[in-house]
């Protein structure tokens, strides 16, 4: 069965392929996110990319519910071309993330490990009234 958006979810309405969403800034929000993910991967014929995109956006969450302090957080999925897409989490914190290395013993800290680790590249963007941390995915050619 395939997956799909929750009735909340809009496609951007011009520009490259997207989706986003409004959650609220809580750990239960990397449910809904991580379906967004999976579903517009499906959609757009890059299945390949939805539990790696699922994972990120899962991370992305965690760290602005853990770290934000906004009630709110909206997630988007893009299609920047035919083989990509970036996952993005923004939330009303101007606070930039950081990167840490974690003990062997830490119960967190790993979070944008994981997504330097298995995104193509990773970043943030500061917004008038907060930021956005993406990160970009790439599906493999197929050789011909």
């Amino acid at each position: 069965m395939p997956v799909q958006p929750s009735n909340d979810t809009r496609p951007a309405a011009i520009g490259r392929p997207a989706y986003s969403q409004s959650l609220p800034c809580e750990a239960e929000s990397a449910i809904r996110a991580r379906r967004l993910v999976r579903a517009a991967c499906t959609a757009w014929g890059l299945a390949d990319l939805a539990e790696t995109g699922a994972l990120v956006v899962s991370e992305l969450v965690a760290n602005a519910v853990a770290h934000s302090g906004s009630r709110c957080l909206r997630v988007t999925v893009s299609r920047p071309d035919a083989h990509g897409v970036r996952i993005a989490v923004i939330d009303k914190s101007r606070a930039q993330p950081v990167q840490r290395t974690a003990n062997a013993d830490d119960e967190s800290g790993r979070g944008l490990a994981i997504v330097e680790a298995i995104s193509v590249r990773w970043g943030t963007d500061r917004l008038p009234w907060g930021k956005r941390v993406w990160a970009d995915l790439r599906a493999p050619r197929e050789e011909k």
